[in-house]
C-alpha cells in the first residue's frame, strides 16, 4: 500500500482564519476545602470564524475551515489524535491489530448514542466508509483508492474489522474521519448528501451537539450548539458554545475591542501586538503543521552540482532562517532541521543543528573546487563554469520575500540566482515532470498526524510518485520501508530516527521552517492547553476540559 499514503503540497496564505471568542459566565461557585476556586459547569463560549457557513458535514468541510471548526465538536471518528500524534481512543474504546499487520478489530465503546438518542453501531462505520469510496470529486482520488482496497467486516453490532492488503502501519492514520449516522442518510450517495437538509441541523456524536441557526438579514450568521450530556467522554463544563461568522479579520478585531467577543481564535500578524498588549487575553502558541522547505533537484543536468551533498549543506549554511523568520514572519515560525515535524512522537530531537555560517558555507565549496571568479562576484567550478540557478517561487507576497531573501543569501557564495514565480498550479506541474532546478514550497501536513516521509523521500517515488528532488538513497528508502510495515512504536522510532540522521548528512531539499499559530482566549476561561496540532480545530482538543472560574460565575449571576 505504500504508493496510497496521500499527502498535499500547497501554498500558504497568511493571515487567513482569524476567529474571536465570547464567554458569558454563569453557574453555581464550587469551592474546595483549602480555599480555592474550582470548575463550574455552565457558560457561554462564543467564537467568531472568519468565512461563511457552507454545510455542517465532515465529508463537505474539506475546503471551508469555519465549517471544519464546528464539525470538530459535532462528529467523532473512531480514533483521534494527541499532540503527538499518537492515536487515542474515540469511538473505539480498544483495538487489535494481527501479527502480519493486515487485520485491525476495533471495539467500540458500550456507552455510544447518537446526538438523537439512538444508539451508534458499526454498521454507522462501514456506511461511512462506503461514502469515501464514492466516484465523487469530494473524495480525493488517492484516498478512494487507499480505500477501495480495504475491506470492512462489520462482526455484530460493536466489533468491527478492516482487512488490509499488507501491512501498512499508518493506517490509523486514515480512520479519524467523522462517523455519519445511517439510521438518518442510509440509502443516501454523497450526491444525494451534498444538499439534504441535515447539513443545516446535523445529528452527531462528538461532545457538543447541534441546537440552532443564527439568522440575520435573513442569512445564516452563526451556529449554537449545547453540551453534550450523554457524551461518553463526559459532560462538558460549558454549557454552549457558539460560533458567529465575520467577513474579514478586521471585522474580527473590532467586534472583540467593541466589547462584543472576548477572545480570538487566530490571529493574524496584523494585529499580533495589539493583541500581546491586551491584558485580558492568554495567548497560546503552537507550530502550524506545514513545513517550508525547498526542493532540489538531482537529476537536472543544468544543476548537476545539487548532486554533492556538501554543495547542498553550503547551500543551507548559507540562508539565515531566523532572520527571515524574524523579519518576514514577525518572529511567528521556527526552524525545522527535516521532513518530520518538532513534537510529533516520531521526531529526533538530538540532530545537529545546521546553523546559519556563510563563511563555513564558502569553505565547503572551496573543499569542493569552486572558486570566485575574477570579477570578485561570481562562483565558479574547476573548470570555470558559472554556477546558477532556477528558484522556483509561488506568486504570492511572503513567497516572494522569503525567495528574494534566498537569493541575497546565496549571492553571498557567488551563486546567481533566477527568481520565476508562478502560480501554485505552475510550480506542481513542474515538479510533477521534474521540469525544475530549486523550488520554494510549503508541504502541508494537515490531516497527517502519523510522520510517515515515505511519499516525498523513498526511491519507489522518483519517477512518478512525490519524490520531486529525485533523493535516490537505498539506506534511507529501506529505513522508511520497514517503519511502513513495522507494528511497534519503539521499532518505527528508531528507524525514523536513523532515517532523519542520513537525511540531516545528504541535506536532498532544504528544510527551512514551520509558521506559528496563535490563539489568543479571554483569561476567564481556564484549562485550555495548546500542543503541536495537525488542523487548526484540534485547538478544540481539550474543550470538554475547558471551564469559567467558580468566583467569576458567581460575580456575573
Amino acid at each position: 500500500m505504500e504508493k496510497y499514503r496521500w499527502q498535499l503540497i500547497i501554498i500558504l496564505i497568511t493571515g487567513l482564519v482569524v476567529g474571536i471568542i465570547l464567554v458569558v459566565q454563569q453557574g453555581n461557585p464550587l469551592t474546595s476545602p483549602d480555599g480555592s476556586t474550582q470548575p463550574v459547569s455552565g457558560g457561554i463560549y462564543t467564537e467568531a470564524l472568519v468565512g461563511e457557513f457552507q454545510r455542517l458535514n465532515p465529508f463537505l468541510d474539506r475546503y471551508n475551515q469555519p465549517d471544519q471548526d464546528i464539525d470538530r465538536l459535532l462528529f467523532s471518528g473512531l480514533v483521534k489524535f494527541d499532540n503527538s500524534g499518537m492515536a487515542q481512543p474515540d469511538l473505539a474504546e480498544t483495538w487489535g491489530i494481527s501479527q502480519d499487520g493486515s487485520f485491525y478489530n476495533f471495539t467500540l465503546r458500550p456507552d455510544l448514542y447518537w446526538h438523537d438518542g439512538q444508539p451508534i453501531t458499526t454498521s454507522d462505520i462501514a456506511f461511512t466508509v462506503e461514502l469515501i469510496k464514492s466516484e465523487n470529486a469530494l473524495i480525493p482520488a488517492d484516498l478512494r483508492i487507499f480505500w477501495s482496497e480495504i475491506t470492512v467486516n462489520i462482526l455484530n453490532d460493536n466489533q468491527i474489522q478492516f482487512a488490509l492488503p499488507e501491512s501498512f502501519s499508518p493506517f490509523l492514520d486514515y480512520l479519524s474521519f467523522g462517523i455519519l449516522p445511517e439510521h438518518l442518510l442510509g440509502g443516501l450517495t454523497l450526491d444525494g448528501i451534498i444538499d439534504h437538509p441535515f447539513n443545516l441541523a446535523p445529528v452527531g456524536s462528538g461532545s457538543f451537539k447541534f441546537d440552532r441557526l443564527l439568522i440575520t438579514d435573513n442569512k445564516i450568521s452563526g451556529v449554537v450548539l449545547k453540551a453534550n450530556e450523554t457524551y461518553y467522554g463526559g459532560k462538558p463544563y460549558l454549557e454552549e458554545v457558539a460560533f458567529k461568522y465575520y467577513p474579514t479579520v478586521d471585522d474580527a478585531w473590532s467586534a472583540y475591542k467593541g466589547g462584543d467577543v472576548e477572545g480570538l481564535s487566530s490571529i493574524s500578524r496584523d494585529i499580533l501586538d495589539a493583541v500581546l498588549l491586551d491584558p485580558n487575553l492568554n495567548l497560546y502558541s503552537a507550530p502550524e503543521p506545514t513545513l517550508t522547505m525547498i526542493f532540489l533537484n538531482h537529476d537536472n543536468p543544468k544543476v548537476n552540482f545539487l548532486q554533492e551533498a556538501n554543495f547542498r549543506k553550503a547551500l543551507l549554511l548559507a540562508i539565515n532562517r531566523q532572520s527571515m523568520i524574524n523579519q518576514l514572519y514577525a518572529g511567528q515560525a521556527v526552524v525545522v532541521d527535516g521532513p518530520i515535524l518538532p513534537g510529533n512522537w516520531a521526531y529526533y530531537a538530538d540532530l545537529v543543528k545546521v546553523e546559519y555560517s556563510p563563511e563555513f558555507a564558502q569553505q565547503e565549496l572551496a573543499k569542493l573546487g569552486y572558486t570566485i571568479a575574477d570579477d570578485g562576484l561570481t562562483l565558479v567550478s574547476s573548470d570555470g563554469a558559472v554556477i546558477q540557478i532556477e528558484l522556483l517561487c509561488p506568486d504570492t507576497e511572503l513567497h516572494q520575500k522569503i525567495a528574494e531573501r534566498i537569493r541575497d543569501d546565496w549571492s553571498t557564495l557567488g551563486l546567481q540566482v533566477e527568481l520565476i514565480i508562478k502560480p501554485y498550479d505552475a510550480i506542481i506541474a513542474d515538479l510533477e515532470s521534474r521540469d525544475y532546478q530549486a523550488a520554494l514550497i510549503d508541504i502541508d501536513l494537515s490531516g497527517s498526524p502519523d510522520p510517515d516521509p515515505y511519499p516525498f523521500w523513498a526511491q519507489s517515488q522518483i519517477q512518478s510518485g512525490q519524490n520531486y528532488s529525485q533523493w535516490d538513497n537505498r539506506t534511507a528508502s529501506e529505513y522508511l520501508e520497514q517503519a511502513r510495515i513495522s507494528l511497534i512504536t519503539s521499532d518505527r522510532q528508531r528507524l525514523y530516527r536513523n532515517f532523519q540522521v542520513i537525511f540531516q548528512q545528504e541535506l536532498p531539499s532544504l528544510p527551512l521552517f514551520s509558521p506559528i499559530f496563535n490563539y489568543a482566549v479571554t483569561s476567564k476561561i481556564k484549562g485550555i492547553s495548546l500542543g503541536p496540532f495537525y488542523n487548526k480545530s484540534d485547538r478544540f482538543y481539550t474543550i470538554s476540559s475547558w471551564y469559567i472560574l467558580a468566583e467569576e460565575a458567581e460575580i456575573n449571576e
